[in-house]
């Protein structure tokens, strides 16, 4: 079983990911963007290293999750594969932070790779508003993000929001602006019945198939 947590920078997916983690018994995996090399250069320079951090981000994550998928764990991960592809990219190149042909190489890159794995059984989507987003980023106090741009954080909602509304498989959508599942275990309670109407959902479709 292979759960996929989506949603902007800041909100939320990395103590969903614990917290589910915890619950189901998964493997949970955690983004490191601070591992990304290109990713303070990034912030910095948006136009100049748009296209290498993101390739690195690609290639960091097609080599963990052909890892995970070798080893057949059940896992939580911290991000989907198609936020870099479908959000991030496009977003930056709509901004002419990216060329188009840089754009088109990685998006070729993304659908070869792509080929190669399995759809997630689960996409989590959190969709915040971009002051509950700062908020989150405040109060988290990464340094990489401190020079994060409100109007980079409203396109990527925007983006996240087309993607949402097209994606063909499974998909759970949390209202972060009406959801706390850290300070309110009852709000957590929810999203985990609704995982599992989606695992009872997915099982029974399994076993029709079968």
């Amino acid at each position: 079983m292979q759960i996929a947590i989506s949603g902007n920078i800041g909100a939320g997916k990395t103590e969903l990911t614990k917290l589910l983690a915890r619950h189901y018994g998964y493997r949970p995996i955690y983004g490191q963007p601070e591992e990304n090399p290109y990713l303070a250069s990034f912030y910095e320079d948006m136009r100049r290293w748009s296209f290498s951090m993101m390739v690195h981000s690609l290639y960091a994550n097609l080599k963990q999750l052909t890892e995970l998928t070798q080893e057949g764990c059940h896992f939580i991960k911290d991000r989907s594969l198609y936020d870099d592809v479908y959000i991030f990219a496009p977003n930056l190149h709509s901004m002419r932070l990216m060329t188009t042909r840089d754009l088109t190489t990685f998006t070729k890159l993304f659908e070869l790779s792509a080929t190669l794995l399995p759809q997630p059984d689960l996409v989590i989507y959190l969709k915040s508003d971009v002051p509950t987003l700062i908020r989150h980023i405040q109060k988290r106090g990464r340094e990489l993000e401190n020079g994060i741009r409100l109007d980079y954080l409203s396109n990527l909602n925007q983006r996240y929001e087309q993607w949402a509304n097209t994606y063909e498989g499974k998909m759970l959508v949390v209202d972060m602006e009406t959801c706390d599942f850290v300070e309110h275990s009852e709000d957590l309670g929810r999203i985990i019945n609704r995982i599992d109407a989606e695992f009872n959902s997915l099982f029974a479709t399994k076993e029709e198939k079968a």
